[in-house]
């Protein structure tokens, strides 16, 4: 990539995994992130760390105007430094993205323009809306409408657009869409003809209202503008429906795991159709001391077993080991994890796992290990973390087993970073949350030590909340929290398909079905 330059992006419509490669590259490499406000928190996340973020939007302390946001991508352009113009949607496409263009290919300033899928497209998509189709019309003819609360429709030749048939998107305020309706029956389309108002498309709290060009208006929320889409081809979405049609759609679940550890969990709730809402109740950190850790990776070849209880186990001593050593080090050493989830994490590097017992209990751990071969004089190591249990670790000792257990990593007590700035408390309290979930008993601890204990057992009592294991369900009883949904197996991919469960047989008032 040149530098210094400006890249002008399209973030999409909303759903941050819609923007194209080309542009998260662009932001993976930029010194300035400029962005709307409506692009999503979890997009930034792809920029360097030591990046400038400037927000511009409405949302930021004080919102530019068009002028001032092309001036500052020319100031920081001519500091030497590469710009991403992150906006929402595509640039080109009834967005400021031409002016900025041209105004820094007067200022003599290199750019690039990297399109993005327009919410006009995205939306109708996500709502199961064809904009063309077969006999329903050759045209698709797009507005630029605005949020403002205006009585007056677009200013467009209505007769002329009305005349041309086919599909019509809008982006429209409420009376907007009652000002468009209008507009466009009283130039010729029917009353009758199908139509459908989509909110914040392609986001989990997406929602689809099919009505006709008569019906509409009434139908229009008036807190939230909406896209607007009219022409026969909105009556396809009773049976083209997939987005809202998968089994989370409309729920809310918290997830308190670290961000370290949370993007497999997040992605496997949001391919159901909930919304993840980040609130790590830990951090993940490296041991203060890495001397015991080291030592025991410079004895890995010693060692009869490792014994893995966790990804981040697994993660913090595999790259401690490989920092001055090598994974054939670890051949003649057998492996045993606890969990497919760990087996995984053990497998990503090449080595092969000898046990994965069916429960994480010690008991059962032992006795696995003990059908493989006599415990007594054997040398086990346990890399876990820093506020990990000593069932384990005693029970393998009272089998007769040498034990080294060490610290691979800490658990640090702390809501650690926000993907927004959203009022979890007040969501609770409004009861805005549809589950809470737990991974661990330190998530449990450290979410009541950030809400409160008598608060948090107070809020939870109306809430749903999982556990992943009856290790975690016994540290919430302690703190007066109630396991609603517990999986038989102690995993991630298990604990979201008993939430898929639980609210396919508990769908509740509430559930969005729009």
């Amino acid at each position: 990539m040149k530098s210094p330059c400006v890249y002008i992006v399209g973030a999409g419509p909303g759903d941050p995994s819609l923007v194209s490669v080309r542009g998260r590259r662009c932001l993976e490499v930029a010194d300035v992130v400029v962005f709307d406000h409506r692009v999503h928190p979890r997009l930034l996340r792809s920029a360097r760390p030591d990046a400038e973020r400037i927000d511009v939007g409405p949302a930021a302390p004080r919102a530019l105007d068009q002028d001032a946001i092309s001036i500052l991508l020319v100031e920081k352009a001519r500091e030497g430094k590469t710009v991403v113009r992150l906006k929402w949607g595509d640039p080109f496409l009834f967005d400021s993205g031409g002016k900025e263009a041209l105004f820094l290919h007067e200022q003599g300033i290199p750019f690039e323009v990297v399109p993005g899928i327009a919410a006009a497209i995205g939306g109708p998509a996500y709502a199961g809306i064809p904009l063309t189709y077969p006999d329903a019309g050759d045209v698709v003819s797009f507005v630029r409408g605005h949020e403002g609360e205006s009585d007056a429709p677009p200013h467009v030749e209505w007769a002329h657009l009305a005349g041309v048939g086919g599909t019509l998107v809008c982006y429209a305020g409420a009376r907007q869409v009652d000002a468009i309706a209008r507009a466009l029956v009283s130039h010729g389309r029917s009353a009758d003809e199908a139509a459908a108002l989509i909110y914040n498309p392609t986001l989990p709290s997406q929602q689809t209202l099919a009505g006709t060009i008569g019906t509409i208006a009434g139908l229009a929320r008036e807190d939230a503008p909406a896209l607007l889409v009219v022409g026969r081809v909105a009556g396809l979405r009773s049976h083209l429906r997939w987005f809202d049609d998968r089994p989370l759609f409309g729920r809310r679940i918290v997830v308190t795991r670290s961000r370290e550890q949370a993007g497999e969990f997040v992605e496997m709730l949001e391919e159901r159709g909930a919304e993840a809402i980040m609130a790590p109740a830990i951090r993940i950190a490296p041991p203060e001391d890495g001397v015991p850790l080291d030592a025991a990776c410079a004895e890995a070849s010693t060692y009869d077993w490792i014994v893995f209880t966790s990804a981040n186990g697994v993660d913090h001593f595999m790259s401690r080991l490989l920092a001055s050593h090598d994974v054939r080090d670890l051949k003649g050493v057998r492996i045993c994890t606890v969990g497919p989830s760990t087996a995984a994490r053990v497998q990503r590097f090449g080595i092969r796992v000898d046990l994965t017992p069916a429960e994480f209990r010690a008991e059962s751990i032992v006795d696995a290990l003990g059908k493989m071969e006599e415990l007594n004089g054997r040398r086990i190591l346990l890399p876990r973390a820093d506020i990990a249990r000593d069932v384990l670790a005693d029970a393998l000792r009272e089998a007769g087993a040498d034990v080294t257990d060490v610290t691979a990593y800490r658990t640090v007590e702390g809501p650690g970073e926000r993907e927004s700035d959203q009022d979890l408390y007040r969501m609770l309290l409004d009861r805005q949350i549809d589950a809470v979930t737990f991974t661990s008993a330190s998530t449990v601890r450290n979410f009541v030590n950030i809400i409160g204990r008598e608060q948090a057992a107070d809020l939870l009592r109306s809430t749903v909340v999982a556990s992943i294991g009856p290790v975690t369900a016994e540290a919430a009883q302690q703190l007066d929290i109630a396991t609603t949904v517990m999986p038989a197996r102690y995993t991630i991919p298990d604990l979201v398909d008993a939430l898929v469960e639980h609210f396919t047989r508990n769908p509740g008032p509430d559930t969005v079905r729009s």
